[in-house]
């Protein structure tokens, strides 16, 4: 990432005169094909892996051309690998019926692993709100764990950014939109899924963060049963009485049954054609009334019409 001055690990002083090809030369002797039963992947892996078009054309240049970049694993204790970079490539392989996946094993904590395995998916084209709250949170917490060991990252007055200013710099997001992202991880799933489909923005969701798991629920069902969500203003509200202990089923009902400004139904007019209708002696600021009166004579004419009919 760009603005990043320093790597896991500082190097040594033999690291420093070795030749670049030593260097490429020590990297090939850590990639090798590893069976994909013995790969387990990240542990609660914030990124999902979709069998979509994409999926299936890597399968297709798996096929035809290999793994071209190795994924990154590291040796567990337990003598197995824990997949750090490549989920994509390692369901591909599996689709595609091979039984060893290429990568390269490095030796990382797994605090490091964990800041990589994030760091790796940020040069995705599309990155969900909820895949990005739980890759944060976890990055966020692995950093603030980095920061409480003493070593020489650390300045002698100990100004170190803090590790949420950190991230931002190194991510591009600011540092309240990253705690904004964070607290969407407070959503049941149903709610964070709504938020993935664009359904519920991300001011009322992160109100709604707020609210216990119970009253999140209630609004589940309101949006299922009206397939209505929550505006910012309502979400305000409901969060608001949540504070104050009065925030009920019944009072959710009543909020989210409110009729919001973009939800009333519109309708469009050309306006050539219905300006022509209407005399020029009628000012612009008249012509809804105006439109609307010629409506209730012509609806009276219909009626009157229907009633001679049915004599």
């Amino acid at each position: 990432m760009t603005g990043r001055k320093s790597d896991f690990t500082l190097t040594s002083l033999d690291d420093l005169f070795k030749s670049q090809e030593v260097r490429d030369e020590e990297k090939l002797s850590k990639i090798r094909d590893i069976p994909l039963s013995q790969i387990d992947d990240f542990p609660d892996h914030p990124f999902k892996v979709k069998d979509d078009e994409d999926m299936m054309q890597l399968i297709e240049s798996i096929k035809e051309r290999g793994i071209i970049t190795p994924a990154t694993v590291r040796l567990k204790d337990d003598g197995r690998y824990e997949l750090i970079s490549g989920h994509r490539r390692k369901r591909a392989c599996e689709l595609a019926g091979f039984e060893t996946l290429r990568c390269e094993v490095v030796e990382l904590t797994k605090d490091e692993a964990t800041i990589l395995m994030v760091e790796s998916n940020y040069q995705r084209s599309q990155i969900l709100p909820s895949e990005k709250a739980f890759a944060y949170k976890m990055r966020l917490d692995a950093m603030k764990r980095q920061g409480q060991r003493t070593d020489l990252t650390l300045s002698p007055l100990g100004t170190k950014l803090r590790t949420s200013e950190e991230l931002a710099q190194e991510c591009g997001d600011s540092r309240n939109q990253i705690h904004r992202y964070i607290r969407l991880t407070n959503l049941v799933p149903e709610l964070l899924e709504f938020v993935d489909e664009g359904r519920i923005k991300m001011r009322p969701a992160v109100e709604l963060s707020y609210l216990d798991e119970d009253c999140q629920r209630d609004i589940v069902d309101e949006i299922d049963m009206n397939e209505v969500t929550p505006s910012h203003d309502q979400a305000i509200r409901m969060r608001k009485f949540f504070d104050e202990g009065k925030l009920t089923t019944e009072v959710i009902q009543a909020i989210m049954s409110e009729e919001k400004p973009n939800q009333r139904e519109k309708l469009v007019f050309r306006g050539d054609r219905v300006r022509k209708l209407i005399p020029k002696s009628i000012p612009l600021s008249q012509t809804e009334d105006y439109v609307c009166k010629a409506l209730e004579h012509y609806n009276k004419f219909l009626q009157r019409n229907r009633a001679r009919d049915s004599r």
